[in-house]
This record gives C-alpha cells, sequence and structure tokens, in this order.
C-alpha cells in the first residue's frame, strides 16, 4: 500500500498490468453490471446540465428512462449512480459502428459539445474508489470481463497506475500523480521482485 496525501493506492493499482481491449470486450463494463456507474455529489448538477447537449447521442429507451428517473439514481444501497436501462447497459452508453459500447458523454465531449468528459468512476475504471471519513482508498477492481484487458497489459507491460494516468491527474492532481510515481519508483527492489 502506498499513501499519498489522503490517499491510499492499494499495490494491485501499482502492480497489476492493464489496457483496454474494446474490440475484444466490446465496452462490457457499460452493460455489464447490476446498477449504473457510481457518481460523485458534485457530478450532479454537472449530469443535469449536459443532459440537453448529450441527449442527441442517446438512444430513444436512454431517454425514455432518463425522462423518467432524471440523469442519475440510486442502487440498493442508496449509493449515487447513473440509471440503467432494463437493469443493463448505462443510460450514456452508445453503439458505435463497431458495435462498441461508448459512452455518449465522452463523445459530446470530443466532438466539443462540453467540457467534462465523463463521470470520474468511468474514466478511473478499473479502480474504485472507497471514501473514508479521512481519506479515500484506490483499490484495483478485478472483472472477468476485462480479461482482454489483463492480456493486452500483460503484452505492453503498463500497470494500471499508468494506464490511468489522465484520469488520475483529474482527479489528484499532477503532483499528486509525480508523488506516486516518486513513491512506486523508491519501492525497495525486494518488495517489487516479491510482488511478481
Amino acid at each position: 500500500m502506498i499513501k499519498i496525501g489522503e490517499v491510499l493506492v492499494s499495490d494491485d493499482v501499482v502492480e497489476k498490468e492493464f489496457v483496454c481491449n474494446l474490440d475484444k470486450c466490446k465496452g462490457a463494463c457499460c452493460v455489464e453490471g447490476d446498477f449504473g456507474a457510481p457518481l460523485d455529489a458534485d457530478e450532479l448538477p454537472i449530469l443535469e446540465e449536459i443532459y440537453p447537449v448529450v441527449k442527441p447521442y442517446l438512444t430513444k429507451d436512454a431517454i425514455r428512462v432518463i425522462e423518467k428517473l432524471g440523469t442519475h439514481t440510486t442502487d440498493d444501497d442508496g449509493d449515487l449512480c447513473t440509471p440503467v436501462i432494463d437493469g443493463r447497459e448505462c443510460v450514456y452508453a452508445i453503439y458505435d459502428k463497431q458495435g462498441i459500447l461508448k459512452c455518449g458523454i465522452e463523445q459530446a465531449y470530443l466532438d466539443g459539445k462540453i467540457s467534462w468528459k465523463k463521470p470520474i468512476s468511468c474514466h478511473l475504471y478499473p479502480i474504485r474508489i472507497t471514501a473514508k471519513k479521512n481519506f479515500e482508498a484506490l483499490n484495483y477492481h478485478k472483472w472477468h470481463i476485462c480479461s482482454p484487458a489483463c492480456a493486452l497489459g500483460k503484452e505492453l507491460q503498463v500497470p494500471v497506475y499508468k494506464f490511468l494516468k489522465a484520469p488520475l491527474i483529474r482527479k489528484y492532481g499532477e503532483q499528486w500523480y509525480s508523488e506516486l510515481e516518486q513513491a512506486v519508483e523508491e519501492r525497495p527492489k525486494e518488495e517489487k521482485k516479491a510482488k511478481k
């Protein structure tokens, strides 16, 4: 475990290898699971504000669900999340011409229509954040649907924290990420060997 400021980073985030392989998984993380993507409270007004701009990117079913439930909802534990369509894909998920699920919010961002990329939990996946009273914990979420990403990460030798450099900087800042890189480099060589 590495502590950077008030953030605990699990060993798996540093040691596991991961690179999304959308050609293989087809964006399964946008459709699998019991609920939508976790949301932070400060993301709710953003979703409300951008919805009219993102709406043309979404499917008719997604629009129907959003008009009924709103741009966000809660899961069985009362945690904030994106709504889903018939217990399946996130309302913001869209299919591209190759049948790969992608994010409608992100597509609007890439098209220059909005300045917010997507919920941070989506941008950071497969890292999941657990917020505690005085700190946050970053853990690697292992999921069978991401096996192709694990294989590609291993082939390319890219650890999770390096694959997710941009979203980690988005969440915690450049200075925090630099401190993480330095802490990883300074780990004892014996510890690195023992983990392999």
